[in-house]
């Protein structure tokens, strides 16, 4: 039976367990559980991450753990019992865990590592804890360790600061939010700026010397040096080295290793170095022969110096190598290093290039203690103190030292009858009083042991060494009296003896007679003579002798005469001894009391570090004088003792202040001593105002605190003694002590007058009195001394008077302080507390001291403090603080910042402490609180005011600046409070500001806040782990859900109020139900409804709130918020929450609900392309989706929305991912949208995204310039050329004739490119994106994408597979069925579609360069074509060619392209079959355009080499003989089918005629071939030709029919031999001896043709018409492909021919490598061709010659400029296959044709120049003006015209022949005329229409750019007016003279023609942006 558990409550898993069980809960290691229920060794519970899930578990899988259990019960929670810090570490590192993982993920290597580290650094510290064995001090550590890790973490994972107390994390509602506050500051602060340590150290260790020729041992001594002052700043640290440079002792750390301790901040500067001296232990000479005797002597070897700055900068942990030096002379020994620091170069020199020194330094920085704590292993392993010289900075009482420093300096010596110099060593001893030697006190440097003897090192053959030689004698204090040290000095022979010759001493006596040391400083020793040792053995001998030069009497004269010297210098640093007489005076004043007032006088000028080592004993004896003779030194007694107290305030000595305090408590013996300090206090106090110096009374103020301690632990003893005894006499002292204090503190002076300062002197020692006072009066007593004395203090001040700030810091101190701790004294404190802060906050002055005060003031208050006290103590605060409180935050925060970081720092502070004051008054108040606060307002206005003020402040609050961005604990109490006393405001707002005292700014500042508080980033719970968002909950609940409650209150309470609100809290609104929280969006959605409900009573419609709402989703919507979920509920019509219904029921139930529901489905469309959009910007680089999905977005904006300003913007949005693209055509035309929406005109336009403030015209005038760069890079120049005409035409209008210059140049530029340059014809293919996993602008639709440059099939389909990595690839052509439409998947079908060019104008013409057609064939494209092979019926398995069928499908865009994006959807499909006549039809025609082209290239010379030629014809005759054109005739030409098929007479007949020709181009080519065939290839050309008559007796052709004989063969671009005169020329292989007008290097672009009829266009098969094989795949290969890809092995055909899959392989694989590549070119289609004269360019069928009339005059095409009459007109070729009489036959069929040049005519202009542009039909022109039909025209003063230039020229603008543009709206065969017309107007023009809706429907060529929605079947095309050409009747003439006016009609020889002003393409508003 399931019984409830009692104790097992909460244990964590041991083992995972998987829930095979009924109603098991699977547990994984380590997960923590909660015990509900227990039976029979199972429990029932839940994990505690998963709260939802219960289940059951074996008992034996859990570690029970002790925890507290809350609200026992159903809703029980669970808190483990652990260390707060062990509970912090276990579900950080679970949340650690995660993230962990992530940086993995995210490739974030060294943060992972980094983490892992402290991870496992942190578990074993927890295990450390929780085994429980460490000691307390330990476990401090420990924990410290732990929560230094735990923060650093958080911090490099951007999680939350964890506010800490003593280690443990705090519960902000157990402390106060001031208190939270400075918890939060200080760790920031911690995190931030770490304190500068004080105090640092500097390690050292000596690794080893490297040299050469050492071979001696060394001693090496390290030291600090202070360059600027020119003295030794620390000891020294010796090391000895062995011969080979290493330490001898290596095993011994502590004697190769030092720490030079206490260093203070100034011993870290650039001019303190750490110098070494090295000395050798050897020879006297470094060169000499080993001494027989082997005597050694210590000499100098060299000097290395390095600055300790250079250490705080650089990497110290590497070893270091310094540089030796070595003095040039050893005079200057002694000062090398001061040469090497100061680089006097010339004194020293490098001991050796290879010689350096080995050391390891390391600065290390904090309380010594603590780096014995931090590195361990250090002092574990030994290391050597080395102190500094004298006292540190800070001297510690307990200290003990008795150190003499003794240096030896230098000498003056007597040769002693030497001719030369002496080598002199000093050897050092410490004797005591009895002459005994002590031994091991003389210390050469520390780490070395003292030795008893020192032996100085030897100067050679010098009388005047200098040494400078320090040494250390630690000599204890009770062997210093009576000792000296003595100085022998002796001559060291370097003769073979080598012997030590002792020849003087000297000696200083330790201690004086009277008990002083021997003063510090240089003394000159006295040199005794002494030639034997044994007059050394008795010290009582030469003791009595003068030991110093400074003692000798004037008259001993025996020791006068001696001149040799030596001197040394002594520094005593000393805890016990002293040097100064003065002192000793006064300590043993009973021996002479004549002495004492002398003494007490002196005792000011002794040195403090005197004073405070004999402190105790001073105060005694000072107490001592004071006790025995008040009257007559009592006031001297008072001041000495003043002196001592202020001596401690001072930072060298203020660590002695304990030593004073213990003093006072336990040796203090004085119970008198109160009377005579509190009667001569007073008697200073009371001279204050009167006095003229304040100086000394200021030095007894400051002194007040101890004074007042000696007063009352005089009094505490007196009673002790007595009794109690003149209790009231004290209290009546101390009372009229008070009254003279508040008398003086009430005075009033004028600035910083002596009183004033002294008042502050006072003011700042008063609040540490208050302690003393509290150990004689009760606390009340005290409150009333403090209040009083506070109270006195004048209220009136002055701006400079310093008294405020100090006033200040004395209510802060008198605030942190026991007193007002207490509740019964805080009352009596707290009004004058009020007082002073209200008066500074009043004027805003000290801002941060007033925040102190108040932080101190509510950390004493707690949240829960329910007593009666703190009650009426927030009734006084709220009625004194609260509004002033408000305004200064308002002020603060309305301030600029500082500019300097100290300063903004603080200015952070201060904002901060106000900000948590204010809160902790409002967390504090209660129901009553507000109530009477509200009713404190004594009108509306002051409440309006109010309410204003806070909403205000609460705003500033909620900013995200207020508080750093991990403070979340900080942001989730402030966002406690301001919820907490909205609820309590908002009734104020309901009764008070309704009906009919409404008032719109106090409820829009409600509103406001209301919707900021929701969308904090703190409060978005989602954002949050699962552990952290249920921690909130469990704490706060969903704050955002409850203010939305309160905001759907407030507003159903506004009634007819609602419409003040309509439209402006739409945007607001919409934001909050942006959040992605349900109930949140439950609550605030039906709020829409009731505004457009108040919106269509008011106006009738409610187009502002539509306007307000679709404007401010875009913004919302694009900054991340909103998702899927949101546009469902939007749309939805399930009911909300409780008894509100769904947005559209209600709707629905509206009069207006047709407008309302058009209006949420166009909301919800919007959303769907918004979050499409929002999704596909995300992340990666640009791709077709962004594009597209901005594509249509922005057709959204424009179409259904009509927004011109989020259309515009999208327009700019899409231009930039076009150029990041390298889209640069598509960027041209995206950019066109918005320059088509202005106009050139003067309006002025504001500034808008990157355009500043100008005119319409110069906005205009930028985009034209910028699309015509874009135009230019993308290639597109033909366009490029329209819009710089459109611009000259503007600067010819303005005179501007310098940019109309430029703008010509850049014309011509653009022409030369077209011409020049290679251009790349794209492929096409077709995308079906199926499924409903595709956003929602591609979902089941498909699209027809322009592939990149040389981008083929496999490459497209590979690029698509990776930008929808999901999707999959669909393998057949076929239309898709419902399934994989509704399928939750993504499925891509893509294939290679053939575009179908609308210019046929262009593409029929003669005589246009392949550079210009090329265009053509793949712009401006709406329709593209795909074909599939089929059998239909039975198959043939003889000849399959009569049973191949194609389907043909025709796709047409919506848009053409290239446009505004790379690819558009389809908008119609067209399918048909054509027949199996046709199909043949069809591939001997692209057989025989093949073959026209072949030739024609090589007559013009345009191929290289001969090959293509060859290899085409090969193929063709080849096939022919071995049947290919025999299965047609197997096929077609027998009787039954003509019989059964007689509708397909004339196709029959046709392609007879077909087969025929291309047999007449096959005899034609076999002649060319011959004439260019090279010799080699002589026996290859004579098989074809025997092949060819085969070929011809196999279809039966013994001579060509007449019908064949007249039909010439036309060429695509023209035989440069043939001109147009009345007999034209045959087509001869001699004509190839002409040159070629064009440049031979210039070859055409590839071309691209389509197969949309069988008469006009080509296909892109280049197989061989019949195949070898019988299979069906050969013959599949004949059939005409679109397509770019191939399945075949022998041949390229299409794809879409050959197979239903998508992408295939290429090439022939059977074809061996040598023959592969020309074969693999020649199968390859023309688009995957590359472009040169071996694989020349496919011609169309339908580009016929167009011949002229008979007796035109027409020129050869090498030399364009000559006149007519010049022009020769060749000889007819002797062999031709055309007659003349042919020729002149065509003649009709060609009358009226229009010729279209490559690029549009310069336009004819009337009135604006931008208003009259016209389509213009092309007109064809005589070669000659003379016989023109033309009228005259004037040129342009602008332009040179010539009455000979060739009219097809397509270099030149503006000629007679200038053509249309391919964005013209023309079409040939709907404008031209189709009768002959008479003889003398051979060539007419057909007028057009006015219209453009006329042209654009009679023309196929489209606005690329265009986004216009299609109404009909045949397309309406707006024509872009920035892009069209006028209509003219006439050639367009150049343009008129600037000074001309441009009427409506311009006459030419009267007659005229009409120019209609032409319309936009739709109605629309201009753009105002």
């Amino acid at each position: 039976m399931w019984m409830p558990t009692e104790h097992e409550k909460y244990g964590v898993v041991l083992a995972s367990f998987r829930a095979t069980v009924p109603h098991g809960l699977s547990l994984e290691i380590g997960d923590t559980v909660q015990i509900l229920e227990k039976c029979e060794g199972w429990y029932r519970g839940f994990i505690l991450k998963n709260p939802n899930c219960k289940g059951i578990f074996p008992a034996c899988y859990i570690h029970l753990k002790n925890a507290n259990v809350k609200n026992k019960g159903q809703f029980e929670t669970v808190i483990p019992t652990e260390d707060s810090v062990i509970t912090e570490m276990t579900s950080t590192l679970r949340d650690w865990g995660t993230m962990w993982k992530q940086l993995y993920v995210k490739n974030e290597g060294d943060l992972f590592h980094r983490l892992w580290h402290v991870m496992n650094e942190i578990l074993d510290l927890r295990r450390q804890v929780l085994v429980g064995h460490l000691t307390h001090d330990r476990m401090k550590d420990v924990k410290q360790h732990i929560t230094a890790r735990l923060d650093w973490g958080n911090e490099q994972l951007g999680l939350d600061l964890v506010p800490r107390k003593e280690f443990s994390m705090v519960d902000p509602d157990e402390i106060s939010v001031t208190e939270l506050y400075k918890l939060m500051e200080h760790r920031h602060r911690k995190k931030e700026t770490p304190v500068q340590a004080s105090t640092h150290h500097l390690f050292v260790q000596m690794k080893s010397l490297m040299c050469s020729n050492l071979g001696e041992e060394l001693e090496v001594f390290f030291s600090l040096f202070d360059s600027k002052e020119s003295r030794p700043i620390s000891e020294r640290f010796f090391v000895r080295l062995n011969k080979n440079g290493l330490p001898k002792s290596p095993e011994k750390t502590e004697r190769q290793t030092t720490l030079f301790v206490d260093l203070g901040n100034n011993d870290l500067r650039k001019d303190v170095y750490i110098t070494v001296h090295i000395i050798r232990i050897g020879r006297m000479g470094a060169g000499e022969k080993k001494n027989v005797n082997n005597v050694q002597y210590r000499r100098p070897f060299g000097c290395a110096v390095i600055s300790v700055a250079d250490l705080l900068t650089g990497d110290c942990k590497d070893d270091q190598i310094l540089k030796v030096y070595t003095c040039n002379t050893e005079n200057e020994w002694y000062q090398i290093h001061e040469n090497i620091i100061r680089k006097l170069n010339a004194r020293y020199n490098l001991t050796g290039s290879n010689t350096g020194l080995a050391v390891s330094l390391q600065l290390f920085h904090g309380d010594l203690e603590q780096i014995r704590r931090e590195y361990m292993v250090l002092f574990t392993r030994g290391v050597a103190i080395t102190k500094k010289l004298g006292f540190s900075d800070i001297i510690m009482p307990g200290e003990m030292r008795n150190d003499l420093y003794i240096t030896l300096e230098r000498g003056e010596f007597e040769k002693g009858g030497k001719s030369v110099a002496r080598n002199i060593e000093i050897t050092v001893y410490v004797l005591d009083g009895d002459g005994q030697l002590l031994k091991s006190y003389i210390s050469a440097g520390s780490a070395e042991p003292p030795l008893s003897e020192f032996h100085s090192f030897v100067l050679y053959h010098n009388n005047s060494p200098r040494w400078s030689e320090p040494l250390k004698l630690p000599i204890p204090v009770d062997l210093f009296r009576g000792s000296h040290v003595r100085f022998e000095f002796r001559h060291c022979s370097t003769k073979e003896k080598g012997e030590k010759k002792l020849f003087g001493f000297s000696f200083v006596p330790l201690m004086q007679e009277d008990g002083r040391t021997l003063p510090d400083g240089t003394h000159e020793l006295i040199v005794h003579k002494c030639e034997e040792n044994a007059n050394l053995q008795d010290s009582a001998r030469y003791l009595k002798l003068p030991f110093s030069k400074a003692g000798l009497p004037g008259n001993n004269q025996a020791v006068k005469i001696t001149k040799e010297s030596f001197w040394i210098t002594s520094f005593l640093c000393s805890t016990k001894l002293t040097q100064n007489g003065d002192m000793l005076d006064l300590l043993k004043w009973r021996a002479h009391p004549e002495r004492i007032a002398d003494s007490l006088s002196k005792l000011k000028e002794i040195d403090g570090s005197e004073i405070v080592k004999f402190l105790q004993d001073t105060l005694d004896t000072l107490f001592g004088i004071l006790d025995e003779n008040a009257q007559r030194f009592g006031l001297k007694v008072f001041d000495c003792l003043v002196h001592i107290i202020n001596l401690l305030q001072d930072s060298k000595f203020q660590h002695f202040k304990p030593v004073m305090d213990t003093y006072i408590e336990s040796h203090f013996a004085g119970t008198l001593s109160y009377r005579d300090l509190i009667k001569v206090l007073k008697w200073y106090v009371d001279r204050i105002i009167e006095a003229e110096h304040h100086d000394h009374i200021q030095q007894v103020l400051k002194a007040a605190e101890y004074i007042f301690k000696y007063i009352v632990q005089s009094r505490r003893l007196f009673s002790l003694a007595t009794g109690g005894q003149n209790e009231e006499e004290f209290r009546c002292c101390i009372h009229e002590l008070f009254m003279s204090i508040r008398f003086f503190l009430s005075q009033e002076s004028k600035g910083s007058s002596p009183v004033t300062q002294t008042q502050a002197v006072f003011l700042k020692t008063f609040p540490a009195v208050y302690c003393e006072l509290l150990k004689l009066f009760n606390i009340r007593e005290v409150a009333n001394f403090v209040r009083d004395t506070l109270g006195s203090l004048p209220a009136v001040t002055h701006v400079d008077c310093p008294l405020e700030a100090v006033k200040l810091q004395c209510i802060a101190k008198t605030v942190e302080s026991q007193l007002y701790t207490n509740s019964e004294s805080r009352c009596i404190l707290l009004p004058v507390v009020l007082h002073h802060l209200n008066m500074h906050l009043q004027e805003q002055k000290d801002l941060v001291m007033c925040a102190r005060i108040l932080s101190s003031m509510f950390s004493l208050i707690k949240k829960d403090s329910t007593e009666t006290s703190v009650t009426e103590e927030i009734d006084m605060i709220v009625e004194s603080l609260l509004g002033i409180l408000l305004r200064t935050i308002l002020e603060i925060t309305n301030r600029p910042q500082p500019a300097g970081t100290a300063l903004r720092l603080q200015f952070q502070d201060v904002t901060g402490e106000f900000v948590a004051c204010l809160l902790a008054l409002l967390r504090q108040m209660t129901d009553k609180h507000y109530q009477q606060l509200l009713e404190s307002f004594s009108n509306k206005d002051d409440l309006r005011d109010f309410l204003l003020q806070i909403f205000t402040v609460f705003r500033i609050l909620i900013r995200q600046e207020m508080f750093p961005k991990d403070w979340t604990v900080m942001r989730l109490v402030t966002n406690n409070v301001i919820i907490t006393t909205v609820l309590y405001l908002s009734d104020a707002l309901r009764k008070n500001f309704l009906n009919e005292h409404f008032d719109y700014k106090v409820w829009d500042s409600y509103f406001y806040l209301s919707v900021i508080f929701i969308n904090q980033p703190c409060l978005q719970l989602e954002m949050f782990s699962p552990s952290k968002k249920k921690k909130i909950l469990e704490k706060y609940g969903d704050m955002r859900v409850m203010m939305g409650c309160e905001i759907f209150s407030m507003w159903q309470n506004l009634g007819e109020h609602k419409l003040n609100f309509i439209p402006a809290m739409i945007g607001p609104f919409l934001e909050v139900t942006l959040v992605p929280q349900p109930d949140l969006r439950n609550v605030m959605i039906p709020i829409f409804h009731d505004m457009m409900d108040w919106e269509q009573r008011r106006s009738g419609s409610f187009k502002q709130v539509e306007a307000k709402l679709i404007d401010k989703l875009d913004s919302l919507m694009s900054e991340g918020k909103g998702d899927e979920t949101y546009r469902e509920l939007f749309n939805s019509i399930i009911p909300l929450f409780g008894p509100y219904p769904s947005l559209l029921k209600k709707i629905e139930r509206e009069t207006w609900r047709e407008s309302g529901i058009s209006l949420i489905a166009t909301v919800t469309r919007l959303m769907e392309r918004l979050l499409d959009y929002r999704d596909c910007m995300k992340v990666g680089e640009v791709d077709g989706k962004k594009i597209g999905c901005t594509v249509s977005l922005l057709n959204f904006y424009k179409t259904e929305l009509n927004k011109e300003e989020m259309y515009i913007r999208y327009i700019h949005k899409l231009y930039d991912l076009h150029l990041k693209a390298q889209n640069y055509t598509e960027a041209a035309y995206t950019l066109l949208l918005y320059d088509e929406l202005l106009e050139w005109s003067e309006r002025p336009l504001r500034e808008f995204l990157n355009y500043p403030m100008q005119t319409e015209w110069q906005r205009k005038e930028y985009l034209h310039l910028t699309i015509i760069q874009n135009f230019d890079r993308g290639k597109c120049w033909e366009n490029g050329i329209i819009l710089c005409r459109e611009l000259a035409d503007q600067y010819e209008t303005y005179y501007d004739y310098r940019n109309l210059s430029k703008m010509r140049m850049m014309e011509a530029s653009l022409y030369d490119k077209i011409m020049d340059q290679q251009r790349l014809e794209p492929e096409f293919f077709r995308v079906g994106f199926y499924g409903k996993k595709f956003p929602f602008f591609l979902r089941n639709k498909e699209f027809v994408c322009r592939g990149h440059d040389y981008e083929r099939l496999e490459a497209f389909q590979q690029r698509m597979l990776n930008e929808f990595p999901h999707a999959i690839a669909m393998q057949h052509v076929n239309q898709p069925d419902e399934t994989i439409f509704q399928a939750e998947a993504q499925y891509l079908q893509i294939y290679a579609v053939s575009p179908i060019p609308d210019s046929q104008d262009v593409l029929q013409r003669d005589g246009v360069p392949d550079n210009i057609k090329s265009f053509y064939k793949v712009n401006h494209i709406w329709k593209f074509r795909y074909d599939r092979p089929f059998h239909k019926g039975a198959k043939d398995k003889e000849n399959e060619f009569k049973s191949l069928w194609v389907e043909r499908t025709t796709l047409t865009l919506v848009q053409s392209l290239p446009g505004i994006s790379r690819w558009f959807e389809v908008e119609k499909r067209e399918v048909v079959e054509m027949s199996p006549l046709e199909n043949a039809i069809e591939v001997i025609e692209n057989k025989n355009l093949q073959l026209r082209t072949l030739i024609t290239q090589c007559q013009a010379r345009q191929m290289q080499n001969i090959n293509p030629l060859t290899m085409c014809l090969n193929g063709v005759i080849d096939a022919a003989v071995n049947g290919g054109l025999a299965r047609y005739q197997e096929a077609f030409f027998i009787k039954d089918y003509i019989v059964n098929h007689p509708e397909d007479g004339e196709k029959i007949g046709r392609l007879r005629e077909l087969m025929f020709e291309q047999a007449h181009i096959l005899e034609y080519g076999l002649a060319v071939h011959e004439k260019f065939v090279p010799q080699d290839m002589r026996p290859l050309h004579k098989k074809l030709v025997d092949q060819f008559h085969l070929m011809k007796s196999s279809l039966g052709i013994q001579d060509f029919p007449a019908y064949v004989r007249a039909s010439p063969i036309h060429f695509t671009n023209g035989s440069p031999r043939i001109c147009r005169n009345s007999v034209p020329n045959a087509i001869s292989p001699e004509g190839a001896r002409l040159t070629s007008r064009r440049s031979p290097l210039s070859y055409p672009a590839v071309n691209r043709y389509s197969s949309s009829s069988l008469s006009s266009q080509a296909s892109n098969e280049v197989s061989n018409i019949t195949g070898q094989s019988e299979s069906s795949d050969e013959v599949f290969n004949m059939q005409p492909s679109p397509s770019t890809s191939s399945l075949s092995s022998t041949h390229s055909a299409s794809p879409n021919v050959t197979s239903s899959a998508p992408s295939s392989a290429r090439g022939s694989p059977l074809l061996s490598d040598k023959q592969k590549h020309s074969r693999d070119n020649f199968c390859l289609s023309p688009r995957e061709r590359p472009c040169s004269a071996i694989y020349p360019n496919q011609v169309e069928p339908t580009q016929r010659m167009l011949s002229h009339p008979p007796g035109e005059n027409c020129l050869p095409r090498s030399d364009p400029n000559l006149a007519a009459p010049e022009k020769v007109n060749p000889t007819p070729s002797s062999w031709s296959l055309d007659s003349g009489k042919e020729a002149n036959s065509q003649v009709t069929e060609c009358v009226g044709k229009l010729v279209s040049p490559p690029v549009p005519p310069r336009p004819q202009h009337q009135g604006s120049p931008a208003r009259n542009i016209r389509s213009l039909s092309p007109v064809a022109t005589p070669r000659s003006p003379q016989k023109s039909s033309m009228q005259s025209f004037t040129p342009s003063p602008t332009e040179c015209h010539t009455s000979g230039l060739v009219s097809n020229s397509p270099g030149l603008s503006g000629s007679y022949s200038s053509g249309i543009s391919t964005l013209s709206r023309c079409s040939v065969s709907e404008t031209s005329g189709a009768e002959t017309q008479p003889s003398d107007h051979l060539l007419t023009t057909s007028v057009s229409s006015g219209s453009d809706e006329l042209i654009r429907r009679e023309n196929k060529t489209p606005p690329p750019y265009s986004v216009y929605e299609r109404s009909n079947s045949r397309r309406p095309v707006p024509l872009p007016h920035s892009l069209s050409v006028p209509i003219t009747t006439d050639p367009p003439a150049l343009p008129p003279k600037p000074h001309q006016l441009r009427s409506n009609k311009l006459e030419n020889d009267g007659k005229r023609c009409e120019q209609v002003s032409r319309p936009r393409p739709l109605p629309r508003k201009v753009s105002q942006l």
